[in-house]
Parts: C-alpha cells; structure tokens; sequence
C-alpha cells in the first residue's frame, strides 16, 4: 500500500474575520494575480505594495512567481530571496494580528529578521510588513476619514481601533517614499457609522481612491459589487470607476460564495484590474459556481445607462428595449416613504370614524388623514405597493421583488412599501400589479438592483406601458423583439411570481 502524505495550505483553512473582513483564499488570490502582465515575474526591479494585508497571500503568490521569473537572472537561490523579500514585496497589515500572520506567511517567522526568517537582509522585526496603530479623527461623533461611529471605536490601547493606517491620511505617498509597480489587496468592507440597527459606512471604495493616489501601473482590488448601483456613501465613487477608462477588467461574482466560502455578501463581489496605460473598454467576465460564464469586450457604460451592468447577456436586452425611448416606469414610482411615515411607525388596531387603511410592517393598522405627511392627493385612488425590501439578487432564480398587492381607496402605507401606481380605474391598477410580477420587468429591475433596497432606481430601465390592457411576459417578448436564447437567459434569471 503507498501512502500518500496531505499538506493542506493553511491559508485554505482560515475562519474569516467577519463578513466585512475576510480572508482571501490563495486560489482567488492567484485568479487576481493572473490578471496582471506576465513579464513583471522576471522584472527583479518590479514592486508589490498590499496595503491591507491580512493573511499575507497576495504577497507570498507574488513571491512564489518572482522566485521562478527570476530564476536565471539571480541564479542563488538564497540571494534571491534576500533580493525579492527585501527590495519588491512590501506590506500594511490591518491588526497587529494579520501583521503577525502575514510576516508568518512571508516570511516563515513571526519575526523578518529571526532565526527561522528565510530572509538574510531585512533588518528589523517587521521587515517590509508593518502595522501602525492609527486613531481615529473624530468630528461630530464620526470619524472624518471613514465614517465610525466614535461611540463604538473610541477604544482603550489594548483594543484595536480598526483605523486603518492607509485610509487615514490625506496624502498616502506620505507613508512611502517610493513608487509601486503594483498594488493589490482585499480591503476591509464597512464600519458601523452609529446609525439605526445595523447601519454602516462603507469603506473599501476609500482604499480604491487612495491606493489610485500612488499612481501604480497596475491596480487590483476585490470589493462588494454594490457600487455598480452607488447608495449609501458609493454615488462619486461609482460615477469616478464608470467614467475611468482604465479599468482593463473585471471578474464579477454575482454569489459572494463562490468567492468566498461561507460568507454572505449582498449583491456580490468583483475583482478589478486598473491600468495606468490602458484607455478603452474593459473586459467582463462573469463567474458562477467554479468556472467563467460569460467573456465581453464592452465599455463601463453603456448608452443609456448610469450604472454597470453586470451581465453581458444583458446588454443586447436592454439595447433593444432603451431603443424604443419609452417613458421609464420610475417616474411615477413614489419615495421611500409614501407618505412620510417610517416603518416603525404602527396605526391603531382598530377602525375610527374616517380613519384610513394603513398598510405597514406586520399588517394592517388604521391612522387619520392628519397623520399623513405627503401624498394625501393619491389616498383615495387605487394604489399597487410592493415592498420597499425586495429579495436579495446574490442566489437565481431569484423573485428579485416581494409580490405586489393592489389596494382599494382610503389607504395609505409606510415605508414598509412604496406605491408603484395610483389609478382612479381599479383594472389599470391590476393590469400594474401584472406587469410588476412579470419575469419581464424584474429582470430590468435586477439590472440596477444589487442590494434588498427597492427604490425608484432600481425601476430606471423598465419602461412604462398602457395600463388599460393587461400584460404578460409573451407579449412583452413580442413587443420587444426578445430572442428565444434571451428569453432563456431571462427565465434562468428569474423565478415565476403567482398574484394571489
């Protein structure tokens, strides 16, 4: 019997941090390094900056190709480690702990500069990977660099603080005093910024910006891909990246999963590669369970469009629709609260003399005229409302949308919903109600949609129609000239909606 030994690369086995600090597995870390030229792996004068390192990966794949790209111009094999560890692979860890773990990872030693260093030249501890404890800038109770909440880290100096050194500073080249030929990493996601229930800022687009502030050749990040739509804190980010001619590629994951084991991202995630010297169009690839789906040549933005899309079979889709330059249905799409009220706001249980029929979170509650804040002109009218929190878009087919529900005259709701339509004629608001639940229209909606938020954005591509007739997805396939491979696409996409 021949025994076989398993030696697991323990970079595979690590628990993430949180949801918003993961670890990058080697495997998706190579993927990212695929996208960079070829020739910089024999370039001995090439530099590597990660700055949010963690585990280390990024700089050990990097070190594993240099030492063989490399190999016959410093032939040694000792000196050159000590040249490619010591003068190209730099680092900043986010903890002191992914400090340690990531000088464990490159340098087989907690320590640069121990004993068991394979490294003979780096002569402090930290070697090239430091860790720099930051505080944070406070101003009205946020932090003025990334948005924490002081209330939760303001913290004593046994406890991390989570400012990240990179971030902090509005001029980064301050933190080096050389030019990097890549930078490449995985940065943190969010940070509570204090608000109501789990609410937070966003940060990994400030990792984006600053590392651009370097000017590197090469630039490549694995960020949530909730900017394609902008939101909270995303909107000048997302319209810098659509109009940046130098994005090159993108490797899109619309599950989360399949990037990272275990962890639950809404909307996904995307790796990029930003090229100093490119300017044109990027390549986009999407990927789905273990293997690339989908490869097009395409510009960020397309013609009629103020956001990304994602799905390459998409585009000759919404080409066909965007042609026929028909009012958008989200014009008449109200606000997220209809009628000023929030979603923890509940009506009284019972009927009273005029009250009106208020639908909210958990039901149906009964509220005066008075108590509305906005929009009493459309109270008495049938209204459809569909929830204002839709289904996630990270897992197909998917509803993308809650059902909608036709309301009869005298009602109201909070912002539990939002009214897509207000009609005098009942028949007008159901043939609404139809449309709305069509495979149709919620693929449109998915193509602005990469959270569970269903504002009036998300509706920007689905076109109005006559409400006085009743529509289905045959006959909007008809209308719109919508291919049987299409079509396909579209049902794969979208799961059947029965009104009740």
């Amino acid at each position: 019997m021949i025994e076989t030994t398993y030696n697991p690369d323990v970079l595979t086995c690590l628990a993430n941090l949180s949801n918003d600090e993961v670890f990058t597995p080697p495997k998706l870390a190579n993927a990212m390094l695929d996208l960079l030229p070829k020739e910089l792996w024999s370039d001995k004068n090439a530099t590597f900056l990660d700055p949010v390192s963690k585990s280390g990966v990024f700089l050990r794949e990097i070190a594993k190709r240099l030492m063989t790209g490399l190999a016959d111009q410093i032939p040694d094999v000792q000196k050159r480690i000590d040249h490619i560890y010591t003068n190209q692979l730099y680092g900043m860890a986010i903890t002191e702990l992914t400090a340690l773990l990531s000088r464990r990872s490159l340098y087989c030693s907690k320590t640069a500069n121990g004993k068991y260093s394979i490294v003979t030249t780096l002569d402090s501890e930290d070697g090239n990977i430091e860790f720099i404890r930051t505080e944070h800038r406070w101003f009205n109770d946020h932090c003025v660099f990334c948005g924490a909440n002081k209330a939760e880290y303001d913290r004593s100096e046994d406890l991390e603080t989570h400012a990240y050194k990179f971030i902090h500073t509005n001029n980064p080249k301050e933190l080096y005093k050389m030019r990097f030929d890549v930078i490449i990493g995985n940065p943190p996601y969010q940070l509570s910024d204090g608000g109501f229930g789990t609410s937070a800022t966003p940060i990994y687009q400030k990792f984006v910006e600053q590392a651009t502030k370097l000017q590197p050749r090469y630039l490549s990040m694995i960020i949530p891909a909730r900017w394609y739509s902008g939101g909270k804190g995303l909107d000048e980010f997302r319209d810098k990246m659509l109009h940046d001619n130098h994005v090159r590629q993108i490797v899109d994951y619309p599950e989360a999963i399949d990037a990272f084991s275990g962890v639950q991202i809404k909307g996904g995630v995307m790796y990029f590669l930003w090229d100093r010297d490119h300017a044109g169009d990027v390549k986009v690839s999407t990927f789905k369970k273990d293997r690339i789906t989908s490869t097009m040549e395409r510009p960020l933005l397309e013609k009629g469009a103020s956001t990304f899309i994602r799905y390459n079979e998409a585009i000759s889709i919404l080409d066909k629709i965007l042609a026929k330059n028909e009012e958008s249905l989200s014009l008449q799409i109200s606000s997220s609260k209809p009628f000023g009220l929030r979603t923890f706001f509940k009506g009284k249980k019972q009927k009273f003399e005029e009250s009106v029929a208020l639908y909210q979170n958990g039901g149906v509650g009964y509220v005066s005229r008075a108590e509305l804040l906005q929009n009493k002109e459309i109270v008495d009218k049938y209204k459809v409302l569909v929830p204002a929190l839709g289904s996630g878009s990270d897992s197909f087919p998917h509803p993308i949308l809650g059902k909608p529900i036709v309301v009869a005259p005298n009602s109201a709701c909070t912002e539990t919903y939002i009214v897509v339509g207000a009609y005098d004629n009942e028949q007008q608001a159901k043939n609404l109600a139809t449309y709305v639940s069509t495979r149709f229209l919620r693929f449109l909606v998915l193509l602005r949609k990469n959270t569970q938020h269903a504002t009036s954005k998300v509706y920007q591509f689905v076109p109005s129609q006559d409400f006085n007739e009743s529509w289905t997805d045959e006959k909007l396939y008809e209308k719109y000239g919508i291919t049987p491979e299409e079509v396909e696409f579209i049902e794969s996409m979208i799961r059947p909606m029965e009104l009740n």
